[in-house]
């Protein structure tokens, strides 16, 4: 309230222009001039007093009040309140690059509906820094943002296209030049992240992931975008197909169903810290990128991807510390002579057309692969961690001992350090993003439930470690807080149960969002599943409403100040992204993704 009522009130427009905000004494600095601009008739002060206290008596002002809402925010707050969607997908944290829609201002403070997924489910959603993709219920692709479209910031742009249609995606992976779309049936696609270079060049035959004659006139199903196959280079076996894709900066990795992990360079820095795995490879010649649907046998150039650490270790070196007569490396160093003079453009979508099986795999028999933006990592079906690539961070996990940039060989990462000898330590899933790593581990020493941790390493400078502390370089998994080791009593079985994180999701830019399942055991009338939010936060991507970055998992809150939950339910039905129903009666589940300074909760339809 407004406290003290000899302060000087100059006019009851002023009032009027800052209402909501305390008054300041003027007094002490025009005491003659206050004299005579304070000739006012008692009921004149009456009736500015009356005024005031009839518009602002029942809100209290206080210092640190906030400033008046931007327009585009109270759009957003109008949405939240009148949406009568029975699916609404919210977004929050940037959107300068329209990535979360184009009606919504360029920074989002709070969970906000997208009208662009109204009454709409999808198979999955990914975020780039300049692009975004999805996924809707049949399977098709749609591509959006600045980056997409071509425009400037702040310029002119659209709503999601359809890119690839008819090959029933499953699963998306972005990249700042690429679209990795796995099908259903095991196949790799890519398409370009840019609508300028999809374009069919006139008179070109349809894409080659059918036979070169084509079909797709006969059935209407002709195709007007641009994209490639991804094969491997070899054959596998019989009922074998790729499961599960990831992709780092410039390199992604694919798994099949027998457990066989592959990697595919997607540009020529695609092994700068040896998260191949390998450095030989061969990609098709320039000359004949134009002429890989024909059947005919393709010229290729041998390429030899070395680490920049191997191939110049004096890189980041000073002049002084560099030995007499050693020179930095040119191209020929870091991709072989006759990839150099071939003259290879790795802006291409066809690029590279294969995958390779990793040599130091084979016969290692995984179930789960993840990648940051320069590191791989593959869980094994018996719980154990090997990570490669990039360790400035210390992002591999390796302990502080191990000091090299870059490791060019999947080592072995130990998650049971300073545990008991009597602990058993089994890895249950693995997750990464930029420079940050985690795993998701389950403590067991046969006297009670096991427990679930969640260990983080890498690049914490903005809090993503969780471990309530900012550091740029953890090399040793440490214990994020609030989220490792919880239990709750189970309706089920009677007794405590680990509560344990459903997914997780590291953005690139350092922040995290974590599920916990808290639906689980919650027995009959159980509520969803909790979002605990953690990391940088300069442009709202944590959600609440705050700037400033957050070193604790904190969970996420809606703006009426309840937990913020994921939930899982029937929809009476569900719309492709063209607004098409598609089914009704479907099983669909609410899933968070943290994108580039951004996050999403979507409807995910439930498999």
């Amino acid at each position: 309230m407004l406290c003290g009522a000899s302060r000087a009130v100059h006019s009851v427009s002023a009032t009027a222009r800052v209402t909501g905000r305390r008054l300041s004494s003027q007094a002490a600095r025009s005491s003659q001039s206050s004299r005579v601009a304070l000739v006012v008739s008692t009921a004149s002060l009456a009736a500015a007093g009356a005024f005031w206290y009839a518009s602002n008596g029942t809100n209290p002002v206080h210092n640190d009040a906030p400033q008046p809402a931007e327009a585009g925010q109270r759009r957003g707050a109008e949405r939240t309140r009148s949406s009568g969607a029975e699916l609404t997908t919210l977004v929050w944290g940037a959107n300068k690059m329209h990535v979360l829609e184009d009606d919504l201002p360029e920074s989002i403070r709070v969970p906000t509906p997208s009208e662009w997924f109204d009454n709409v489910a999808l198979r999955d959603l990914a975020l780039h820094e300049l692009h975004a993709a999805c996924v809707d219920a049949r399977g098709d692709v749609y591509q959006w943002g600045d980056g997409f479209f071509g425009n400037e910031p702040g310029s002119s742009h659209g709503k999601p296209r359809l890119t690839l249609r008819g090959k029933n995606i499953t699963h998306l992976q972005l990249t700042r030049t690429r679209v990795f779309a796995l099908s259903a049936s095991g196949r790799i696609y890519v398409l370009s992240s840019r609508q300028a270079d999809q374009a069919l060049p006139a008179g070109a035959q349809t894409p080659a992931s059918t036979p070169w004659w084509g079909t797709g006139w006969l059935w209407g199903e002709e195709e007007d975008v641009d994209f490639a196959e991804i094969t491997p280079k070899e054959k596998l076996k019989r009922g074998e197909k790729f499961v599960q894709i990831s992709a780092g900066t410039d390199h992604m990795l694919a798994l099949t169903s027998e457990g066989r992990t592959f990697a595919h360079p997607i540009t020529l820095n695609a092994n700068s810290h040896g998260q191949l795995g390998f450095r030989r490879c061969d990609v098709p010649a320039p000359a004949d990128l134009e002429h890989l649907h024909l059947p005919h046998k393709h010229p290729r150039v041998p390429l030899e991807l070395t680490p920049k650490s191997i191939a110049d270790p004096y890189a980041k070196s000073s002049p002084a510390i560099r030995p007499p007569g050693s020179t930095p490396r040119n191209l020929e160093a870091f991709i072989g002579k006759e990839a150099a003079a071939a003259g290879l453009d790795d802006s291409n979508i066809r690029f590279s057309d294969k995958l390779f099986e990793i040599p130091a795999l084979r016969g290692v028999k995984v179930d789960r692969i993840a990648t940051g933006g320069r590191s791989s990592f593959v869980k094994t079906t018996d719980g154990k961690v090997l990570g490669w690539g990039a360790n400035e961070f210390g992002q591999i996990g390796l302990g502080g001992n191990v000091t090299l940039e870059a490791i060019t060989v999947p080592t072995e990462v130990i998650l049971w350090r300073s545990t008991p000898a009597t602990m058993r330590t089994k890895c249950v899933d693995i997750f990464a993003g930029g420079d940050l790593t985690m795993f998701e581990v389950e403590r067991a020493d046969g006297s009670g439930m096991p427990s679930i941790e969640v260990l983080t390493c890498g690049n914490g400078q903005y809090g993503g470690l969780g471990n309530a502390l900012y550091s740029n370089a953890q090399s040793t998994p440490v214990r994020a807080k609030n989220v490792s080791g919880l239990f709750e009593y189970s309706e089920v079985t009677k007794n405590m149960q680990a509560i344990v994180p459903d997914t997780i999701s590291i953005s690139p830019t350092g922040h995290v969002l974590l599920t916990l399942d808290t639906r689980k055991h919650a027995g009959p009338g159980g509520g969803g599943k909790d979002v605990v939010a953690w990391g940088a936060n300069f442009d709202y991507q944590l959600g609440n409403g705050k700037r400033g970055s957050v070193p604790t998992p904190t969970v996420l809150q809606t703006p009426e100040g309840e937990r913020f939950m994921l939930h899982r339910k029937r929809a009476a039905e569900v719309r492709d992204m063209r607004g098409q129903v598609w089914k009704k009666n479907v099983e669909v589940e609410q899933r968070a993704v943290a994108g580039w300074n951004n996050s999403v909760v979507y409807w995910n339809i439930c498999s």
